[in-house]
């Protein structure tokens, strides 16, 4: 199947990481098979570990962003999602892939693109948690 090849692709960066790189597959595979490809066909979509160096801050490079549709759809999680609560991990990943599908719009008749993307993260099967 040529999304799994390219899932590969997507969770070498977490590696090192291996709790969250199981948590990233997990909600990798559970979403609907129109995001899974609407990522896969693009190649504007990544998914980045922040990098952060305690004293000098963070860096990612990542495209500019342009018109409307031809920015980066970059993912950035933090490693400390390998450490909290998988539920809470998969909220979030789940969370930050539902702004990469909506492009960080709204859906439906949602307009704020926080609440968009906790509603398509639920219709995912991704529910924000009471505790972390």
């Amino acid at each position: 199947m040529e999304s799994e090849l390219i899932f590969t692709t997507y969770l070498q960066e977490f590696e090192h990481l291996r709790p969250l790189q199981k948590r990233v597959e997990k909600v990798l595979h559970a979403i609907p098979r129109v995001v899974q490809e609407d990522f896969v066909h693009d190649p504007r979509f990544r998914i980045a570990l922040e990098k952060f160096v305690p004293g000098s801050g963070w860096s990612l490079f990542m495209e500019e962003p342009g018109p409307v549709g031809s920015g980066s759809r970059c993912v950035v999680l933090r490693p400390r999602l390998a450490e909290c609560s998988e539920e809470f991990a998969c909220y979030v990943i789940a969370h930050e892939f539902a702004h990469a599908y909506l492009r960080n719009g709204g859906w439906g008749e949602i307009e704020d693109e926080e609440q968009a993307a906790d509603a398509l993260a639920a219709s995912w099967g991704f529910t924000r948690p009471a505790t972390r």
